[in-house]
C-alpha cells in the first residue's frame, strides 16, 4: 500500500508508463491504414520475435524503462543477449504479444480516465458537456466536484499495477535462459580460478624473494665480513630482479593487454632457484633425474612453484639449514621431495595450515596429483607426486 501511495511521485512509475504506451504507436499507425482490423498488429509483430537481435532490443528497452535502477548490476534479471535457441525466440514472440495486450489496457486507461476527469470538471463548474457524454451517469455539480480526483487516482493505480505486471513478465520471458545462466556461472568460476592462481603466483614469487632478501640481509649484518656482505647484496639483487620479472608478468595478465614479458618459470630453471637458496647460506644438495626439459608444461610449471614454496618455507621457518632436494621423473609421474632438519628447540608441529602449504596441495590436486608435508626422520619433508599422463 505504501508503494502504491508513493507511485505518483516516483520517476519509475512514468518510465514504466512510457514503456506501456510504446506499442500503442504501432496500433495507432495501423488504425490509419486499416481501422477495420485492429487485431492485425498482433500478427505483424509475431515474426519479428524470431529475429535474434529483437530480444536484445526488447531487453535494452525493458532495462532502461522497467528496471533502470538495476541496469548494469548483477541483480538485473533482464537479459540483453540475442536469441541463440528456438526457446529464446519463442519466449520473445510471447513477450511481444503479451506486451501488446497489456498496452491496450494502458491505452484505454490513459485515454478514458482523463476524459472522465475533464467531464467531471465541466459538470462541477456548471458548463454543458459538448459532444457525446462518456460518463455513464452525469452526477450533480457537488458530487462531480467530489469525484474529480477519482479517475486520476484509478489511472495511477492501473498504471502502477500494469507496470508491476509487465516487469514481472519481462523478468520471466526476457530473463536469461538456463544455458545463459550456466555460461555466466562458468565465466565467474574461471575468473575466480584465475584470481586464485594469480594470488598463488604472487605469494610464491614475492614471498620467496622477500624471504631470501631478509635472510641474506640478516646473515650479512651478523657476519661483519665485507666480502660476504657483497655476495649477499648480489644475491639480493639477482633475486629481486627475478621477482620483478615475475611481478611484471602477473600484472600483464591482470591488465590483459600487450605481450607477456616472459614465460612462467619451469623446472628447467630450477638451478637459478637452488643457487638463490644457496646464496642465502643454506647448503642445498640437489638430485635431479629424468628429462626435465620435456615435461608437460602444466606439470613443470606447477612443480617449480611447489619447489619454490618449499625452499621459501625452509628459509623462513628454519633459516640457512642443510636442504636435500630430489626430483625424479619415473613411472609416468614426477616425484618432488624437499627435506631439511629442524633447528634445535623447534618442534615439528602443524605445517599444514599455512597458505603456502595449502597452495602446494591445490596446485598438485589441479593436476590430479597430491602433495603433503610433515615430520620425517627428525626433520621436515615436503613431497609432491604429479602424474604425467593425460596432461596437455
Amino acid at each position: 500500500m505504501y508503494r502504491l501511495i508513493r507511485a505518483p511521485f516516483q520517476p519509475l512509475t512514468y518510465s514504466r508508463w512510457l514503456h506501456l504506451c510504446v506499442p500503442v504507436l504501432l496500433v495507432a499507425v495501423w488504425m490509419f491504414i486499416q481501422p477495420a482490423a485492429p487485431w492485425a498488429p498482433a500478427l505483424i509483430i509475431a515474426p519479428f520475435g524470431l529475429i535474434p537481435w529483437m530480444r536484445t532490443a526488447e531487453g535494452l528497452q525493458a532495462q532502461f524503462l522497467l528496471t533502470p535502477y538495476d541496469r548494469g548490476s548483477e541483480e538485473n534479471a533482464i537479459s540483453t543477449v540475442a536469441s541463440k535457441r528456438w526457446g529464446d525466440r519463442g519466449r520473445t514472440v510471447l513477450w511481444l504479444e503479451i506486451r501488446l495486450v497489456v498496452a491496450f489496457g494502458a491505452m484505454f486507461a490513459t485515454v478514458w480516465l482523463p476524459a472522465f476527469t475533464v467531464e467531471l470538471l465541466t459538470t462541477a463548474f456548471g458548463y454543458p458537456i459538448r459532444g457525446d457524454v462518456m460518463l455513464p451517469l452525469v452526477p450533480p455539480r457537488w458530487l462531480a466536484a467530489v469525484l474529480v480526483p477519482l479517475p486520476l487516482m484509478v489511472l495511477f493505480v492501473i498504471v502502477f499495477l500494469l507496470g508491476e505486471l509487465v516487469t514481472a513478465i519481462a523478468t520471466r520471458l526476457l530473463g536469461p535462459s538456463a544455458a545463459e545462466r550456466l555460461s555466466v556461472l562458468e565465466e565467474r568460476t574461471e575468473q575466480l580460478l584465475e584470481r586464485t592462481r594469480i594470488a598463488r603466483e604472487l605469494h610464491d614469487t614475492i614471498g620467496h624473494a622477500l624471504t631470501v632478501a631478509v635472510v641474506q640481509a640478516g646473515a650479512a649484518r651478523a657476519a661483519g665480513d665485507p666480502e660476504f656482505t657483497e655476495r649477499a647484496l648480489c644475491a639480493i639483487e639477482e633475486t629481486g630482479r627475478a621477482a620483478l620479472e615475475d611481478l611484471e608478468r602477473v600484472l600483464a595478465v591482470l591488465r590483459d593487454s600487450g605481450p607477456r614479458p616472459s614465460q612462467r618459470p619451469t623446472l628447467a630453471d630450477a638451478d637459478r632457484l637452488l643457487e638463490s637458496t644457496r646464496a642465502s647460506g643454506a647448503r642445498v644438495e640437489a638430485e635431479l633425474n629424468g628429462p626435465l626439459e620435456s615435461l608437460p608444461g602444466p606439470v613443470t610449471r606447477e612443480a617449480y612453484r611447489i619447489l619454490q614454496e618449499a625452499l621459501t618455507n625452509v628459509l623462513r621457518h628454519c633459516g640457512p639449514v642443510p636442504v636435500r632436494v630430489r626430483v625424479d621423473v619415473t613411472g609416468g609421474r614426477l616425484e618432488l621431495e624437499v627435506t631439511n632438519p629442524l633447528p634445535a628447540g623447534r618442534e615439528a608441529s602443524g605445517g599444514g595450515s599455512g597458505s603456502g602449504l595449502r597452495g602446494m596441495r591445490e596446485r598438485a590436486a589441479l593436476l590430479g596429483g597430491a602433495a603433503d608435508s610433515g615430520p620425517h626422520e627428525g626433520g621436515w619433508r615436503v613431497r609432491a607426486r604429479l602424474p604425467l599422463e593425460h596432461i596437455r
